[in-house]
């Protein structure tokens, strides 16, 4: 094939051959036993990606939102917009957590022919749930039946639990901390103490918005001349970052081929097999998961921008994210991926920056529809596979404990499985459960946080048109 026909591709062809690249060489590199080299010598180009993605995202938020804010001239036009955004957003993660609900109750990935199985994870359920005192969620039990007490011991002997996982127990107590901090912790988090320590921490990233958008609204009660000065420097520090953007985009290729090539490398190890049954014993419920990202992206958000946004077609919708998308399944980073989707919204979809510049990185911390989406089809399916069925009322609270966690988590890749441990603790599950759909976890984030860009992008263009026709409307009602 000659070069340069390579090389006059689009981008987000380039990025798709890339990643494709990063599987084959992954799945060859694991077969002839150079795991090893790959970690050496591939994977520090895709930490460097992240790196210099993160190096740039941050203060890019910070400064678009600000010049954003400013753009829009009046602090009315602010708060017309700041609603209409946090209500299109809210929507949206209520729509995916009942879409995720309807497809667990109606494919129940968890139920499972071998009895025996069942039998085994419900009394381990039991066993954990009177050790802690978690609340019965039905009346069954298993460990008091005497035909059962045989497979109660042999349980209860076990000594391998997932519980006993470093890492695992990490996670639990952050979400154990989260929790016990009180309902309203949530706005302490928003307040920086001090904004240069938020900047230098990317989990921070809202503390960032905070601090952005109590400048940008401060900004617009100063004298025009101030105004004037401070918002030509705002944009013009915020087309210097779009510009680092372009060139890290040019070698994003090659760098997304080395961050495939070392996330499956690391999932394998040395032994290719190791995936295999890994990936057939969770297939439903990475299928149910999946079905319903498919059903959101290409059913839910078309019908949206159909009937709330006519005259964009959504398949050139789709071309015009296709970068941010693609990168969005290399990095499994809505934050990461925030530089790009800017882009393409304000070079390709034609949106103006003042848009851009304030619903795109609200959106990037607070919407999270295929994170909602995944963490209901989780809670249920673990339920599911040890024998717990769970009633209207606890689901009806996965879906407020979903919506409200999606929030709160940090746009970086799994911090849904944090969120998922309190969405286990909110109905009376054992978070240690988290354990068995690890392995698959990553493969699965790349996939939902694709479905975070596609609405953080979707719901831009949704404001982007609203507020362009009220503005018409205004024009016409003037004359």
């Amino acid at each position: 094939m000659n070069i340069s026909k390579i090389t006059s591709w689009p981008l987000h062809w380039k990025i798709l051959s890339g990643m494709l690249l990063g599987i084959v060489y992954a799945i060859a590199s694991v077969q002839l036993g150079w795991s090893r080299f790959t970690s050496d010598f591939i994977a520090p180009f895709g930490t460097i990606f992240m790196n210099l993605l993160k190096l740039i995202a941050v203060p890019l938020v910070l400064f678009s939102i600000i010049s954003g804010i400013a753009g829009l001239g009046s602090p009315e036009s602010l708060g017309r917009l700041g609603l209409k955004t946090l209500s299109i957003y809210l929507g949206t993660t209520i729509v995916a957590v009942s879409l995720g609900l309807l497809l667990v109750n109606l494919l129940k990935p968890g139920k499972s022919n071998d009895s025996e199985l069942i039998l085994e994870n419900r009394i381990r359920y039991e066993l954990w749930k009177n050790s802690t005192g978690a609340e019965d969620l039905d009346e069954i039990c298993q460990i008091c039946k005497p035909e059962n007490q045989e497979v109660v011991e042999r349980v209860r002997a076990a000594t391998a639990t997932f519980s006993s996982e470093k890492a695992i127990e990490s996670k639990i107590e952050k979400a154990r901390q989260t929790q016990s901090r009180g309902p309203l912790s949530f706005l302490v988090d928003m307040v920086p103490d001090n904004i240069f320590t938020s900047l230098n921490d990317s989990k921070l990233m809202i503390q960032v918005i905070f601090f952005g958008i109590f400048f940008g609204i401060s900004l617009l009660y100063v004298s025009i001349e101030r105004q004037a000065v401070l918002i030509s420097f705002f944009q013009a520090t915020t087309d210097v970052f779009l510009k680092m953007v372009d060139f890290v985009m040019q070698a994003s290729p090659f760098f997304v081929f080395a961050l495939m090539a070392a996330t499956i490398s690391q999932i394998a190890g040395d032994d290719v097999s190791k995936m295999l049954p890994v990936f057939a014993s969770l297939g439903l419920y990475s299928i149910t998961v999946v079905f319903g990202l498919v059903l959101m992206a290409f059913v839910i958000y078309p019908l949206v921008i159909h009937y709330l946004a006519p005259g964009i077609r959504y398949t050139d919708f789709l071309k015009a994210i296709s970068p941010a998308q693609l990168l969005a399944f290399s990095s499994s980073s809505s934050a990461a991926t925030l530089p790009v989707t800017i882009e393409c919204m304000e070079e390709n979809m034609k949106v103006d920056k003042k848009y851009t510049a304030f619903v795109l990185p609200i959106g990037a911390t607070v919407n999270m529809d295929g994170t909602s989406l995944y963490q209901a089809v989780a809670v249920v399916f673990l339920a599911q596979l040890h024998g717990v069925d769970l009633n209207f009322v606890q689901q009806l609270t996965i879906v407020l404990t979903a919506t409200l966690a999606s929030i709160g988590a940090a746009a970086v890749p799994s911090a849904g499985l944090i969120m998922l441990i309190i969405v286990l603790n909110s109905v009376g599950l054992n978070p240690a459960w988290i354990a068995i759909i690890l392995p698959i976890d990553r493969i699965l984030d790349m996939c939902r946080t694709v479905v975070n860009v596609t609405g953080d992008a979707m719901v831009c263009t949704l404001v982007a048109k609203s507020e362009e026709y009220n503005h018409s409307i205004s024009n016409e009602k003037g004359r």
